[in-house]
């Protein structure tokens, strides 16, 4: 039961990422036929490989991590706080950020991280680029020899499934359907390769992606029964 899970041993996380060069153009060419092959059944005959090159970005093969968000409540008498923090720059460094902070706040077995889509995508993606970066995983996201009630991760999306595990529903649709405030603001995923590469302006990415973080924690609440935040409780640190 989620009601039994103290808020402040939740961590909301959300990532943003975008492929490792910023066009086709620039992969070697061992690069280029592997981009081929682990797309193909992808684009079909839709697209050719460099016309799909702008979604390199969800594989953690061919994309990196720019910027990772989050949140965390705080709780002191009938005090209510959400913290949003974000790491971004260079890949190596916001890793070894995050990872501090899962192993000097959220190491114990009570902690659990959140996310919308996170155990398919946010959660793996981040183990897989600090494999391929060389820094040790932390406790929290190694799931080898793990039984499925023994890993520590909640996802709204797997909520909201009920077991349907057909069913996929966008944190934006979530969030209108339950009353939310949208998360979204003048950029989608989609977009964040050009606002990254082209415009070069990682504080629009990092306001995208901790608007989703927020808006995961306000499911959580909705998914609890209880109040949702409201703006003062919000905190940006």
């Amino acid at each position: 039961m989620i009601e039994k899970i103290q808020l402040q041993n939740i961590l909301f996380l959300d990532i943003e990422t975008v492929p490792c060069e910023e066009n086709y153009q620039n992969l070697d060419p061992d690069w280029k036929v592997l981009w081929e092959q682990k797309t193909q059944y992808q684009r079909r005959d839709e697209y050719t490989p460099e016309a799909f090159y702008d979604r390199a970005g969800i594989w953690a093969e061919f994309g990196k991590i720019i910027c990772i968000s989050a949140g965390y409540f705080t709780l002191k008498g009938d005090i209510r706080h959400f913290r949003v923090t974000s790491f971004f720059g260079d890949e190596v460094s916001l890793l070894k950020d995050f990872n501090n902070l899962l192993n000097n706040h959220f190491d114990q077995p009570q902690h659990v991280l959140c996310g919308h889509n996170a155990k398919e995508f946010d959660i793996p993606f981040l183990a897989r680029r600090m494999i391929i970066n060389g820094i040790p995983i932390p406790q929290k996201l190694n799931l080898f020899g793990k039984k499925p009630w023994e890993i520590p991760h909640l996802d709204t999306l797997e909520l909201w499934k009920f077991g349907d595990y057909k069913h996929f529903t966008s944190l934006k649709l979530l969030t209108k359907v339950l009353g939310i405030p949208s998360p979204k603001g003048d950029i989608d995923g989609s977009q964040v390769g050009h606002v990254y590469y082209i415009e070069k302006d990682i504080d629009r990415i990092i306001t995208y992606c901790e608007k989703d973080v927020i808006a995961v924690a306000q499911v959580f609440l909705k998914l609890r029964r209880e109040e949702l935040l409201i703006a003062e409780e919000i905190i940006h640190v």
